[in-house]
């Protein structure tokens, strides 16, 4: 009977108001039963029943102003029960005054002060726990019929207390907290509400004691491989990982069961943060004029938002994709209350276009992030590749020194090792040509050179969410390809160190951590999902892509690093270029772009970049010399004026070079 009472629809506001004044009335009479001796003083109190209808009508006047019957009783929070205190410490001060303002009138007290005080505590433990009981008896008859589920808790603090109570109020779920888990020895054998606390290496005992098959993650880590550890062994036990948002995310100061979500694989393979020398970056970037190209993308949106923090004068957000670009001026206006931005469309191979925003803004700093990166794609389309990566960083590298630019930051990849593909060469290309820049120019050419990152655009990461999402099969490419991962905004912080301390001509290197095996990262982000491989989602090989290559490296075999005073930044020890003669190759290079023939194009990137081999594709067989220099000797054009930018910069028509003693039109493309 009782479980169909508290189970139906929730009670109307008039019997809750009812049972309010029936309290305050038992309240008021025990009052006095307390104070006298429990003996009612009906004939030695003149006008008692007076009383006591005062103290009932005040406090009913308080209750409708402050709508305390308005709540529903069996979700009371803890605000409401600070609402309760008020209201009636509030209607008890009134009485309390009136009985002051009546003591003077007419030398009498309307009710006793000790009554008074003894009805206020009565009042606030009655309503308050009267609550809290139908609150209490309402979870537990809701879920009487389901199997409990049993939690464990990292974490020893308020915070982990807060999530403790958050779960224990699902309705949706049974939640049993059977242990918290704590690294710290000294609070180990204690216990908090009521639950003991274990150590953190008491975790696959308890898993296994306990049967537990959720653990919350309701604490700071401070060192991420420990973090990581604890997700291992839980994965290892089918134990699903979830984790609480900081603070800040609290929707009004609260924790919402709805917030506490699943770890995932960015959880699992982050690493301890990264400490920045914020006053030497400051100094770079204070009341400068920095322009990010590509400034939409993830890494180059991720730039602005880290630059904002530095107080520039002014952020040029320059990108050809309008939606993104509309969505992070709204991002970096609302959340982050940034306002000296500028929003400008454009495409980096666009020299007229771009030698506007030089004219116009005059930068100081550049980060060049604007970049073809999808290594199939470019596999097929080569002339886009080199036409975007090799001459859009030329065009902005160019204008950069015509303007005086300072420093340019040019973000790379570490496909450029040793390429195997079209896109790598093309990066590296664009390093050689920056690099030798740099030696005949007052502008400071920096390279950072990383490998992927998590969640960017074309990564690996979104790709299996994506698939788990629909329910599989999740698709890897090979059984033993790995890849290097950091998270984007570790990366940018990377970029923004490196380039404070760059002096020029340096290409600085990322430690990356560990090789992760790519086939691993699908099956622990199916474990993450709480899937079963096998039963609940398939994983498929699909081998390799064109020009993809089983693993990546950070270096070139003719390259060794030196360290930097950053213990997560190395510099590479490079080849010098003479810039002359680079110049002349990319002119070249760039000239045949308007036959788009594939093969005259990626013959010439492999005379630029030697270590440029192919694999799983179908330029391998240019990687034959012979077969390469005959390609060559069809290239039928060759150009011998090599400054063709400085002709396209100052026109806005198509200029004319000079190819094989004749005036051509170069066609370039946005």
């Amino acid at each position: 009977m009782i479980n169909v009472l508290l189970l139906k629809q929730h009670a109307p506001r008039w019997v809750v108001f009812i049972i309010d004044i029936f309290i305050v009335f038992f309240s008021i009479i025990l009052a006095f039963f307390l104070r006298f001796n429990l003996s009612l003083p009906v004939d030695s109190i003149p006008n008692f029943i007076g009383i006591v209808l005062f103290v009932i009508g005040v406090r009913i006047v308080s209750f409708i102003i402050s709508k305390t019957y308005a709540g529903i009783v069996r979700y009371t929070s803890t605000s409401d029960a600070i609402r309760i205190f008020l209201v009636i410490l509030a209607g008890t001060v009134f009485i309390a005054i009136s009985n002051i303002v009546s003591f003077y009138l007419v030398g009498n007290y309307i009710v006793p002060f000790s009554v008074l005080m003894i009805d206020f505590f009565i009042n606030v433990f009655i309503m308050t726990t009267s609550r809290l009981l139908v609150k209490t008896l309402y979870f537990e008859f809701k879920n009487i019929s389901r199997e409990a589920i049993n939690v464990a808790i990292y974490g020893v603090d308020e915070f982990a207390l807060v999530t403790k109570r958050v779960l224990e109020r699902d309705t949706e779920t049974k939640y049993v907290v059977v242990a918290f888990i704590d690294d710290l020895s000294n609070n180990v054998g204690k216990k908090l509400d009521g639950i003991n606390i274990y150590s953190y290496t008491e975790l696959t005992k308890l898993i296994e004691k306990f049967l537990i098959t959720n653990l919350v993650i309701a604490t700071k880590f401070q060192n991420s491989n420990k973090k990581s550890e604890i997700i291992e062994t839980c994965l290892n036990f089918d134990t699903k990982v979830l984790t609480v948002p900081a603070v800040n995310d609290w929707i009004n100061g609260q924790l919402s069961f709805k917030q506490i979500r699943m770890v995932n694989i960015e959880d699992l393979l982050e690493r301890d943060s990264i400490k920045l020398d914020e006053k030497q970056i400051k100094k770079e970037i204070l009341n400068k004029v920095v322009l990010v190209t590509g400034g939409a993308g993830s890494i180059g949106g991720e730039m602005v938002k880290q630059l904002s923090r530095f107080y520039p004068k002014k952020i040029i957000i320059f990108d050809q994709a309008e939606s993104p670009l509309y969505d992070l001026e709204l991002e970096m206006r609302e959340k982050y209350g940034f306002y000296d931005l500028e929003v400008v469309i454009g495409s980096a191979t666009n020299p007229v276009r771009v030698n506007k925003v030089f004219e116009a803004f005059r930068p100081d700093v550049v980060y060049h992030a604007a970049a073809y990166k999808h290594v199939p794609m470019m596999e097929n389309n080569p002339s886009e590749a080199v036409r975007t990566n090799v001459l859009g960083t030329k065009i902005i590298a160019d204008l950069a020194v015509r303007y005086g630019v300072k420093k340019f930051v040019m973000i790379s990849t570490d496909k450029a090792v040793n390429p195997t593909n079209v896109m790598g060469a093309s990066k590296r290309i664009a390093e050689i040509y920056t690099q030798s820049l740099n030696k005949v120019s007052n502008t400071k050419f920096i390279t950072t050179r990383f490998g992927n990152v998590l969640g960017s655009n074309g990564s690996v990461i979104p790709r299996f969410k994506s698939q788990i999402e629909k329910g599989g099969p999740v698709t890897v490419t090979h059984p033993d390809v790995t890849r290097y991962f950091m998270t984007i905004p570790e990366a940018c912080q990377l970029v923004l160190e490196a380039s404070a301390f760059g002096k020029g001509g340096e290409i600085f290197i990322f430690d990356m951590g560990k090789s992760v095996k790519i086939v691993d990262l699908a099956k622990k982000m199916i474990q993450l999902s709480g899937l079963t491989l096998g039963k609940d989602i398939n994983l498929f090989f699909t081998g390799l892509r064109p020009g993809e290559k089983l693993y990546e490296e950070l270096l070139n075999d003719k390259e060794n690093t030196l360290p930097t005073h950053h213990p997560q930044i190395m510099t590479a020890k490079i080849r010098e270029y003479n810039f002359e003669e680079v110049d002349k190759n990319i002119a070249l290079l760039i000239s045949v772009l308007k036959n788009h023939n594939n093969y005259e194009i990626v013959g010439l990137m492999k005379k630029i970049v030697p270590e440029f081999k192919s694999q799983n594709s179908t330029y391998e067989e240019l990687d034959n010399e012979d077969i390469l220099n005959k390609v060559l000797r069809n290239i039928s054009t060759y150009i011998k004026d090599a400054s063709i930018l400085e002709k396209l910069i100052n026109t806005e028509k198509n200029p004319e070079i000079e190819l094989n003693g004749k005036k051509v039109p170069v066609m370039i493309q946005e």
